[in-house]
């Protein structure tokens, strides 16, 4: 039987999305040129990635990016998972505490399948009390609850509360580490390698600007009932108070999180995110040289996408936007459109340069399941492909009476 695709011509400007179109608070000071790349979107799920990987070319912003002064960094949009800025951002590099968002990964992973609860008390082992580096100052007598050591090594980036967690979890910390690993690996970040849970210098050690990017937007899409710890600024725990590192949670009232980090090879680090209306912007500076510099790095990244991009809905998820003919089924056409949301960020006023076009496979013949892939959305930005998403069928098409499966077979021989 032939098989060719049909093209269906859907064409049309922005501003037919336009009412969709996500709008930030005024930004600050801005500053050359904006990259914009995909990140791969993440599931829902803690543990599957998303299959759909698209690549961005760039998309030219009319507002200059801003000059960082950081060793590598990354912006991406949240919505979109667009990159909408970028420096070295697939160069090896030490995470130093940004480690602890994994760590963090796998123990909101395990309290999420009850593994482990919130109000367990834990015995820190000896291990764990001699982690050097910054602490929450846990004492080896008194048992520590699961719920403080979160707190611990979220807020004051304790190694002692890392240590202690991953041994909960896994036994010792090499075990976790290849869980670490393994867990890496399902979330795409093909170019890390972890060794320990708290980000301690290690040769074998290491990730990236973008796989640390594809981290933190796991954490915050599948764990939204625990990344509200990100946002807290000190916490007290053996009558000492520590303060979060994150000096932007003081600055910005739009930032929420996420994680700092420091070593004296890894420089000043520092993961933002920031959520303005209902657009959520992350930027990921690394190799910073000073505490201010990493805060001042990461303000200047969020302050220019948010000026420089709008988000735009191209498409709700659940929801037909065309529909296809069938062959060889109990109905002769099914509805298509997305199994999830599908979101493009594009340089603010531009948006007549964006046009659709729906390619479909035929011919579609049945059964056809709900959720099936039967086509593809090509969507062009000033006359060049920018990205592609899969199109999925709404709707269950059966198998067609004896008639009907004859009667196509000769209209598919004759065409």
């Amino acid at each position: 039987m032939l098989h060719f695709l049909a093209v269906v011509a859907l064409t049309f400007s922005l501003t037919g999305f336009a009412a969709q179109a996500q709008t930030s608070a005024p930004a600050g000071n801005a500053p050359a040129n904006a990259a914009a790349q995909s990140l791969p979107s993440q599931a829902s799920s803690a543990t599957q990635p998303s299959a759909a990987k698209p690549v961005l070319p760039p998309i030219p912003a009319a507002v200059p990016a801003p000059v960082i002064a950081a060793s590598s960094y990354l912006l991406i949009d949240m919505a979109s998972n667009q990159v909408l800025l970028t420096a070295n951002a697939d160069e090896p590099r030490e995470p130093a505490s940004l480690t602890k968002l994994m760590t963090a990964y796998l123990a909101f992973g395990a309290l999420r399948d009850k593994s482990i609860q919130l109000d367990q008390k834990v015995s820190i082992s000896e291990h764990a009390k001699k982690a050097i580096g910054s602490r929450m100052f846990a004492d080896p007598r008194v048992p520590v609850t699961v719920d403080d050591l979160l707190h611990g090594m979220i807020i004051q980036s304790g190694n002692d509360a890392s240590v202690a967690l991953a041994e909960l979890i896994a036994g010792d910390e090499t075990t976790f580490a290849a869980m670490m690993n393994t867990q890496a690996q399902k979330l795409g970040m093909t170019k890390t390698h972890f060794v320990n849970s708290t980000g301690l210098p290690d040769p074998q050690h290491y990730s990236t600007a973008s796989d640390l990017a594809k981290l933190a937007t796991a954490l915050i899409r599948d764990f939204p009932e625990n990344y509200p710890l990100y946002s807290q600024k000190e916490f007290r725990y053996n009558n000492i108070t520590q303060k979060n590192r994150n000096r932007l949670l003081t600055t910005d009232p739009y930032v929420d999180g996420v994680k700092t980090g420091f070593t004296d090879s890894a420089g000043w680090c520092l993961i933002a995110s920031s959520k303005r209306g209902e657009r959520r912007l992350l930027s990921v500076v690394l190799g910073a040289a000073s505490d201010a510099a990493r805060a001042s790095e990461n303000q200047k990244l969020l302050n220019w996408g948010y000026q420089a991009f709008d988000v735009v809905q191209l498409y709700p998820a659940n929801q037909p936007v065309s529909k296809l003919p069938v062959w060889k089924g109990n109905a002769p056409e099914v509805a298509v459109g997305f199994l999830e949301n599908r979101y493009l960020s594009i340089p603010k006023g531009q948006g007549d340069k964006l046009q659709v076009k729906l390619v479909a496979q035929e011919p579609l013949t049945a059964p056809i399941q709900k959720g099936q892939n039967v086509g593809v959305i090509h969507v062009q930005f000033g006359g060049a492909q920018v990205v592609e998403f899969p199109l999925a069928a709404q709707e269950d098409v059966a198998i067609g009476s004896l008639w009907r499966r004859g009667w196509d077979a000769i209209r598919l021989w004759l065409k």
